[in-house]
């Protein structure tokens, strides 16, 4: 019904303002689930199209603005809003797509997800090009591989009712070496298609009549520029990049409602074909839409070569002779300059020790809309967390270039003294910057042995303190750790499982007795000298336990015992010989005899 309407409106002598009423009619029927943007080709206003649909230019176009079909999706939709993509099959034809058509619209619509996932494609949308373009593959007639047999090519570009648009390719995928044709189910210019061309199908080659190559090439064109689909303004001026007709806006803009509202899947090659495409103007240089398997005839139009029409009709339409000037139309952007992934470039886990240089160093690789190295593009990366790590340098922000392989690679990491968790963010492309984020460790610093510096027995009396410190050093495959933490315990048992309660003691800042102390650090030789050890009144041999960052280990043994007390000997008293005196020199020396 929508296409005999188009045709009478066609060929009678029905007004401009009752053609684009009609139009517009058709098109608001189908009540898009996103409406056009503010201000956008929707208006009708050429400068806002972006577009003079009678030019005869290109404006870099995926298609060389051919023709494409005009058809438009019944008035009843498949399904209410919202139903499930895969309805029965026996719904209408028109909302049927055929398997291999439909599989690759869906496969497109997850690696662009994948890969360039703020741009949001919807496979709708694919479906809808598809089949303004070449009526699904004309209904799905693919081989097993998804290719169109025979190829699908629109009409030679040579300026008679099309653009000029002379061969790029040596006939390579039109079969034209003088002028150049759209190709494939997607309708691409072999141009195009030597920057955009995909192998989505793994075979090896990329073939714009393969229904999966085409589809995926469709998608990351689309989403060129940093356009994200799910808003109406990107996604009118994606469609608009692909044929830059007004009215070609609101066709493809009608089936993707269609799809939106629900479709199901049929066999290849039972697709309903359309049958009314686009006219174009009879004129050196005309604008006309994209392209199609068959070549329409052209129609002759009574407006003059090289005007715009105005309003949504058709190039060709009718409509006012008056000149418009022709506004600049934004092109894509090459697809080997555009943006399109930023993905790890085989960064490994980013893991060290408190004060130490990390082995790993970030990598990233940037791929442009084809998926190919990209290079120069500045890539910042970002250190942010509580560790103090710092690139080599201490900075904790770098911008760095990727290289002619699409790689950067950030400065090495110095990690900080404080163990714990941090990130690193790589960050690139301006518009809808790619980012990455790399998770990283830091942890305390280690030691695989420690070891007292004596032998020395550790003995004290009750009530006593130890006499003789306690002094072990903590070693690294052999070298002395330094700063590594140490944990002291009073233990019943050697492996630490129960703590004691009595016996041996530290004391903290306020004097108090404790059996366990976690404050405690190797110095720079690795050396550890434990504060003083307290006996209290329980006699006994107990148990120290050190253990450090890294799970090494050592127990000592503490004796606590009273000292052996000494009774006093007892000894005979010391007999005292008389002592003998001088004789008194008053005393009469007694008589001697004689």
């Amino acid at each position: 019904m929508a296409a005999h309407i188009r045709r009478r409106l066609r060929k009678g002598a029905t007004t401009t303002a009752v053609a684009a009423a009609a139009v517009a009619a058709l098109a608001a029927s189908q009540a898009p689930a996103a409406t056009l943007a503010d201000g956008s080709a929707g208006s009708g206003d050429p400068k806002a199209a972006g577009e003079d649909t009678a030019s005869g230019e290109t404006d870099g176009a995926a298609t060389g603005n051919s023709p494409y079909y005009t058809d438009l999706p019944p008035l009843v939709t498949p399904d209410k809003p919202g139903s499930s993509s895969n309805l029965p099959a026996a719904g209408r034809a028109e909302a049927g797509i055929p398997a291999s058509i439909l599989a690759a619209y869906k496969q497109a619509e997850r690696t662009v997800a994948t890969t360039d996932p703020s741009c949001r494609l919807p496979w709708q949308l694919l479906a809808a090009i598809g089949k303004v373009e070449s009526g699904q593959a004309r209904g799905g007639r693919v081989d097993a591989n998804g290719t169109a047999s025979p190829r699908i090519l629109g009409p030679a570009l040579n300026g008679q009712g099309f653009a000029l648009i002379k061969d790029t390719d040596g006939g390579a995928y039109d079969g034209d070496a003088v002028h150049d044709r759209a190709v494939g189910p997607m309708q691409f210019i072999p141009s195009t298609w030597a920057s955009w061309g995909q192998d989505a199908n793994g075979d090896g080659r990329k073939d714009p009549n393969n229904i999966y190559d085409a589809a995926l090439a469709a998608g990351r064109y689309l989403c060129a520029n940093d356009r994200d689909l799910a808003l109406a303004a990107d996604l009118d001026q994606a469609v608009l990049s692909y044929n830059r007709s007004t009215e070609y806006l609101r066709t493809v803009r009608s089936w993707f409602s269609y799809y939106q509202r629900g479709t199901h899947e049929i066999p290849d090659g039972t697709g309903t074909l359309p049958s009314t495409p686009s006219t174009p103007t009879p004129s050196p240089r005309p604008g006309a839409g994209s392209g199609s398997s068959a070549t329409p005839s052209p129609t002759p139009s009574p407006s003059k070569p090289g005007k715009p029409s105005p309003g949504p009709s058709k190039p060709g339409g009718g409509g006012s002779t008056s000149p418009t000037p022709k506004p600049p139309t934004p092109k894509p952007t090459p697809p080997s300059e555009t943006f399109g992934s930023l993905e790890n470039a085989g960064t490994g886990p980013l893991r060290a020790t408190a004060g130490q240089e990390f082995d790993e160093r970030v990598s990233v690789l940037a791929r442009n809309a084809v998926g190919a190295p990209l290079a120069k593009v500045p890539v910042t990366f970002t250190v942010t967390g509580g560790t103090g790590t710092l690139f080599a340098g201490g900075r904790k922000t770098v911008t760095v270039r990727t290289g002619t392989d699409g790689t950067a690679t950030a400065p090495k990491l110095q990690a900080g003294e404080k163990a714990g968790e941090f990130t690193v963010t790589a960050v690139a492309g301006t518009g809808r910057p790619r980012t990455l984020t790399y998770a990283a460790t830091v942890t305390a610093r280690q030691a695989d042995a420690i070891a007292r510096t004596d032998e020395k027995a550790l003995v004290a009396a009750p009530g006593e303190k130890f006499a003789d410190a306690v002094t072990v050093k903590a070693t690294y495959k052999d070298a002395a750790a330094a700063g590594v933490a140490v944990t002291a315990t009073m233990v019943k048992d050697p492996l630490g499982v129960i703590d004691n309660d009595k016996g041996p003691y530290f004391k903290d800042a306020k004097g108090k007795p404790v059996r366990t102390l976690t404050t405690l650090t190797t110095d720079a030789d690795g050396q550890l000298r434990l504060p003083e050890i307290f006996a209290d009144d329980n006699e006994g041999t107990y148990l120290l336990r050190l253990t450090t960052e890294g799970g090494a280990s050592v127990v000592i043994k503490l004796t606590v015992e009273a000292s052996e007390e000494t009774a006093p000997e007892e000894t005979a008293p010391e007999e005292t010989a008389p002592e003998e005196t001088a004789p008194d020199a008053t005393e009469t020396p007694a008589a001697t005899k004689p």
